[in-house]
């Protein structure tokens, strides 16, 4: 198993610092970080819906997104 140096922002280092638990390696909080987020497009056609289910998550997302920003 080899190792690489790679260049991180300080803010980026004390993000991942956070992250990082007691006795745990930075290679070990970065692999915990990446295997907990899965790619998104890794889902799609997971979730076997109704179009009636689909309908009421579309008009629920597009309320939402219209109401966005607005105080």
């Amino acid at each position: 198993m080899g190792t690489k140096t790679i260049t991180i922002l300080d803010e980026a280092y004390e993000a991942l610092a956070r992250e990082k638990r007691k006795g745990e390696s930075f290679s070990k909080t970065i692999l915990k970080l990446t295997a907990r987020r899965g790619r998104l497009a890794d889902s799609f056609g997971k979730w076997d819906m109704t179009e009636s289910e689909w309908k009421k998550i579309d008009k629920e997302l597009k309320r939402a997104w219209k109401g966005f920003g607005k105080k």
